[in-house]
């Protein structure tokens, strides 16, 4: 049974803005805001720890099996740094957002992220790691390259994130009453 609200992915490397992005659209939008890292940390999807980045590793396989029923029924936004290994048929559109390297640099810094950190961060920022994952990952056309770089761009950025919800929800609403002939 088709979803009556969308699935959105919020993607790109730390300190991009994904989750700043979300809180102001959850703050326009009624969808529950799924942020991946607390969600293995909370249901134990987490397999081990990454001494040289000091950080979790995720359980892929068991954050899947913990969030496929609840992301059946739509209206969700969830947001990770990664995306190759989420189901396709979650998503109705994905955002990647992305930040000018300097300024990913600052915000990294702030973070008290060691240099190796740093460094493996921007590299996958320049290379264009998740943008390319989400790419060979997800049909093309549901994919959105969002630039994260200051205030203004977080407005427009929400705009952008909070009026694609508003057209899926009018477009699938005039599809459900063609389909029962209502108008």
């Amino acid at each position: 049974m088709p979803r009556s609200t969308p699935n959105i992915l919020v993607t790109g490397t730390p300190g991009v803005g994904k989750s700043s992005l979300c809180a102001e659209v959850v703050k326009q939008v009624n969808f529950e805001w799924i942020e991946i890292s607390k969600v293995a940390k909370s249901r134990e999807c987490i397999s081990g720890y990454d001494e040289e980045l000091n950080c979790p590793i995720i359980d892929e396989d068991k954050v899947i099996d913990e969030l496929d029923p609840v992301v059946e029924s739509g209206g969700k936004i969830i947001e990770y740094h990664g995306c190759d290994f989420f189901p396709e048929r979650w998503f109705d559109k994905v955002f990647v957002v992305r930040a000018n390297n300097t300024i990913l640099y600052d915000r990294l810094q702030e973070r008290a992220y060691s240099d190796l950190k740093i460094r493996k961060n921007i590299e996958c920022e320049i290379f264009q790691s998740i943008l390319e994952e989400a790419m060979s990952s997800y049909e093309p056309s549901i994919i959105q390259e969002l630039h994260n770089n200051n205030a203004s761009d977080m407005e427009q950025n929400t705009a952008i994130i909070v009026e694609w919800i508003n057209t899926w929800l009018q477009n699938n609403e005039k599809s459900k009453n063609e389909m029962f002939g209502s108008k």
